[in-house]
């Protein structure tokens, strides 16, 4: 199944998919964009160019599991997003993600602008793969 990722931000959206056999995430682009709903839009179009069957929104609940402010508009985003494209939309925790991506470009030395406009589409990437392991290890299809 192509699964596509979306790290929902207020002015970068990071967009990571994988192809049918569901074996690696790869980071798809970033989405540069500040207003709410045109973000949506940017991103359904995303959707459906990369032919995405089911889309994963990360969803950034507090340490202590708890809904705040940010994960309500990841919320809505993702029933927004489900709504214009028809295409069905699961929140998944992504607690950690963003500094798991800063981890992972610390690594590979990657710093600036270029840090800044991957940053997003690295911590998308880590919400697909999160999310496909728990695909391959439940057995959910």
């Amino acid at each position: 199944m192509i699964i596509m990722a979306v790290d929902f931000g207020d002015a970068r959206t990071g967009i990571a998919s994988c192809g049918k056999s569901e074996l690696m995430a790869s980071p798809v682009c970033v989405i540069a964009e500040k207003d709410f709903d045109q973000c949506i839009a940017k991103t359904a179009e995303k959707a459906k160019e990369l032919r995405a069957e089911l889309i994963v929104v990360g969803y950034p609940k507090n340490m202590n599991g708890t809904i705040g402010e940010r994960a309500e508009k990841c919320q809505l985003f993702a029933e927004k997003l489900e709504a214009l494209t028809g295409i069905t939309v699961k929140l998944w925790d992504e607690r950690n993600t963003t500094v798991s991506a800063h981890g992972y470009l610390n690594d590979t030395n990657t710093r600036g602008k270029k840090r800044k406009a991957v940053v997003d589409a690295v911590a998308a990437t880590i919400i697909l793969e999160s999310y496909l392991g728990y695909r391959k290890s439940s057995g959910e299809k």
